[in-house]
C-alpha cells in the first residue's frame, strides 16, 4: 500500500519557510511506514548500527518501487533481512591478541 501525495502549485508559489516545512513533513510521511520494519530488524541485528538498518530498509523500498514491486512490509522486511545477514556474515572475524 503506497500513499501518493499530489501537490498543486499555488499562484505566486509557496513562501520559503512553508516550502521547507512541507518538504520535512513529506519526508516524515514517507519514512513512517518503514519505521516498524526498521525497529523489528534493529531488535534482531544488535551489532548493526541503526542508521545502516534504516538505510537498508530505505534502499529496499526504493529498489522495489523502481522494479514496480508492491513494497509491502513483509516483502521489505524479508529482503532487508537478507541484506543485513550478508553484512553481518561478511564482517571479518575478531583478531586474537598475539
Amino acid at each position: 500500500m503506497r500513499t501518493q501525495v499530489a501537490l498543486r502549485p499555488l499562484p505566486g508559489g509557496l513562501p520559503s519557510g512553508f516550502q521547507r516545512n512541507l518538504t520535512s513533513m513529506l519526508a516524515l510521511a514517507t519514512r513512517f511506514p518503514r519505521e516498524p520494519v526498521s525497529l523489528r530488524l534493529a531488535e534482531e541485528f544488535l551489532t548493526v548500527p541503526v542508521d545502516t538498518i534504516d538505510r537498508c530498509v530505505a534502499d529496499v523500498c526504493a529498489c522495489a518501487a523502481h522494479l514496480g514491486i508492491d513494497a509491502t512490509p513483509d516483502v521489505v522486511e524479508r529482503i532487508a533481512r537478507e541484506h543485513l545477514l550478508a553484512i553481518v556474515n561478511s564482517a571479518p572475524p575478531p583478531r586474537n591478541p598475539r
